[in-house]
């Protein structure tokens, strides 16, 4: 069947054995690589096939963020530091605008389903049926730098 979101920390992997091989490949990169001294912006591992961007931001209000889904991608989200709350519905649940292909951007429109507070050390797996608003606050503002494994699907 299809897989859905899958929300974890880094530090149980053990049971995640069961996520696609260019997901394990994020994850070991993680381990091996110390994520915070990279640069913000994209960096290849597998050039268009697996990649990173790594980004800093600060927190804030959901009605100052915005719903994105992929179609080509799947999104790894691993938090480095901070605290971000991430807003979650299917696509289905969800009023899509247009598509941008070049970007693999889905505008969407609508209500959350769920909330993940993520803490370093979690990440939050969003395929392409998984609208996710990112960059909420959980409590207060705070500044969050992570990366979002980009996996070509």
């Amino acid at each position: 069947g299809v897989m859905e979101m899958v929300f974890g920390n880094i530090n149980n992997l053990a049971e995640y054995a069961f996520l696609p091989e260019n997901v394990q490949k994020c994850f070991a990169y993680a381990r091996e690589h110390d994520l915070l001294e990279y640069g913000k912006g994209s960096h290849e591992i597998e050039g268009k096939e697996l990649y990173f961007n790594r980004a800093e931001y600060t927190t804030t209000e959901a009605e100052n963020r915005f719903w994105e889904a992929h179609r080509e991608y799947l999104d790894v989200h691993l938090i480095l530091s901070g605290t971000e709350r991430v807003d979650v519905n299917f696509i289905g649940n969800l009023a899509a605008g247009r598509y941008v292909e070049q970007e693999d951007f889905l505008p969407l429109e609508g209500e959350k389903n769920a909330s993940v507070i993520l803490q370093p050390g979690d990440f939050l797996i969003c395929y392409p049926s998984d609208g996710h608003m990112t960059g909420v606050q959980a409590d207060a503002p705070n500044l969050v730098k992570k990366v979002i494994f980009k996996v070509k699907i």
